[in-house]
């Protein structure tokens, strides 16, 4: 008697394949899994670099020594000793590094004897050196007064001397990259007239001009430093060793043990501001990261400008006017293989081909006398062109997806009103196609906002002392080097002095990278969304 068959393979479930649909299913499932939790890493490490935590004072036992530790916790770990017991640790940053050394200490649980949150320890945040943990005790004039700081104004005093100090700081800048700089760049151009025509009574006359002024604000920037150096804050450390801190050199003091909930978010607030506005610090391991969100927004949007058009003529070729066959087959198959193509190689291309060939000719035409390459080294314009070809390949695919999806029908009136097949493109099928067309511009400008190895190799710095788009004239300057999210994530991770402070930063980069790469997406998506109602009665 044969054997009876299971439901399973009566009802023809194997047959139907739904064991495939629930192994797709769980594969879709692990995947948003993953994307949500490596979003979720993110956002919650990078919020946590700008939360301001509390202050602790630790009584550590070390070996019958009781050592005082102030600082904020980093992290806890679990630590095997050499004879198998577990340990745990918490990481803890005491800052201080021109005291200590080392900024980081870890230290056993089991050795701490008590723990603290005075109020009067303050986070001192300043130009150069790191962060300060100590208590405040005075403000040493420059002419030999004190202002102590059990005083009642003690804190108006000091927020207005740092004001003061950001503002003289603002002057110096203005004195030494605006003005010093012009006329370091006329000084250079008239010496290089100089060498190539001979002297001349004017050329010698603007020198000497230009010698005085030189003069003249090398004197006033010498007397903002002096200012800047006059004032110092003497700080008392947890341990009782003093320190003298130029007033010039504060950014911001800030007593995280002593405010509330909202003072702190307050405080955190301040500090995404910061970020988002101000230059890179200590080897980019503090300040903010606002020349790189310049320099990746402007290089996105350049690269964007030029691999619209060219992506979108091939697709209408391709599509509309060349004749389908085998030569178009391998075009498109070449195409399709181009987005597959490690990203280095096209900065090897960008490099050999952009720099060396056409920036070597363009120097050699326009910029013959000058000493230093021009466009013959990395800048933003070959940058951005080396992305270009990178992401054209998936402009030219949705462009033709795009054009392919507007009904024949549509053509077949155009052309049947009078109308040539260029100004059937042109009216009727291109208008239908952008919300397609817009799709893969959004996908391009995602991927290329994300590359960083071929950009290591055409026009990323590590600190670029200049903007590409500032308002020295010509105020676009396309032979600029610049800086980039992407490249600056890689430079924190792996190539920073200081790892344990750049961790931070890292996910703080990160997260405003994914977040721009956001805004622009959505950005794009709104707009397509919007042409899609206008031209609804096309079908997509």
């Amino acid at each position: 008697m044969p054997a009876k068959p299971s439901n399973f393979a009566s009802t023809g479930r194997s047959r139907r394949g739904e064991p495939f649909v629930w192994l797709t299913a769980a594969g879709l499932a692990i995947g948003v899994l993953l994307t949500v939790g490596l979003l979720g890493l993110v956002v919650t490490k990078g919020l946590e670099s700008f939360w301001p935590g509390r202050i602790e004072v630790w009584k550590v036992d070390r070996e019958g020594t009781l050592e005082t530790v102030a600082g904020y916790v980093v992290q806890e770990r679990s630590r095997r000793a050499m004879d198998g017991s577990a340990h745990e640790e918490i990481q803890i940053f005491r800052g201080n590094g021109e005291l200590y050394g080392e900024k980081f200490l870890y230290v056993d649980q089991a050795q701490i004897q008590e723990t603290q949150q005075p109020e009067d320890l303050a986070l001192i945040e300043r130009l150069e050196g790191g962060l300060v943990i100590g208590r405040i005790q005075s403000i040493q004039l420059h002419d030999g007064a004190t202002v102590e700081g059990t005083s009642s104004d003690f804190r108006k005093q000091l927020t207005q001397r740092i004001r003061e100090a950001s503002d003289r700081r603002d002057q110096l800048e203005d004195i030494e990259k605006d003005r010093i700089g012009r006329n370091a760049k006329e000084v250079k151009e008239l010496r290089l007239k100089e060498k190539l025509s001979g002297t001349s009574p004017e050329i010698t006359a603007r020198l000497e001009a230009l010698q005085t002024e030189f003069a003249q604000l090398d004197e006033q920037r010498t007397e903002i430093r002096q200012e800047l150096e006059a004032d110092h804050l003497v700080v008392e450390s947890i341990d009782g060793r003093p320190l003298s801190l130029p007033v010039g050199e504060l950014l911001h003091v800030f007593r995280p043990n002593e405010v509330g909930f909202f003072g702190r978010i307050g405080e955190m607030l301040r500090r995404i501001g910061s970020f988002l506005i101000s230059d890179p610090r200590e080897a980019n391991t503090e300040g903010g990261v606002y020349p790189a969100i310049f320099g990746t927004v402007v290089m996105t949007l350049v690269m964007s400008l030029f691999v619209t058009p060219f992506g979108v003529i091939a697709a209408i070729y391709l599509r509309e006017y060349a004749k389908q066959g085998p030569l178009v087959r391998a075009v498109r198959i070449s195409v399709n293989n181009l987005a597959g193509v490690p990203s280095i190689v096209f900065g090897v291309f960008g490099l050999a081909f952009f720099i060396y060939f056409v920036g070597g000719v363009v120097d050699d035409w326009f910029f013959p006398t000058s000493e230093e390459p021009v466009f013959k080294s990395g800048g933003i314009l070959w940058a951005s062109l080396t992305l270009a070809l990178l992401t054209v390949p998936v402009v030219i695919v949705a462009t033709e997806e795009a054009l392919a999806a507007v009904p024949r029908g549509v053509r077949e009136a155009a052309l049947a009103c009078g109308a040539s097949k260029w100004q059937a493109i042109q009216r009727v099928v291109l208008p239908a196609s952008l919300p397609g067309i817009l799709t893969g511009v959004i996908l391009a400008m995602a991927r290329g906002a994300g590359e960083v190895a071929p950009l290591m190799l055409v026009g990323v710095v590590k600190s670029a002392p200049d903007l590409p788009i500032d308002g020295t004239a010509p105020f676009i300057h396309a032979e600029r080097q610049f800086m980039h999210l992407g490249f600056h994530i890689y430079d924190l991770g792996f190539q920073s002095p200081d790892s344990e402070a750049a961790k931070p930063m890292v996910f703080a980069t990160t997260l405003l990278l994914i977040t721009i790469v956001v805004v622009m997406n959505l950005s794009a998506i709104i707009i397509r969304n919007r042409l899609r109602k206008k031209y609804a009665t096309s079908s997509f």
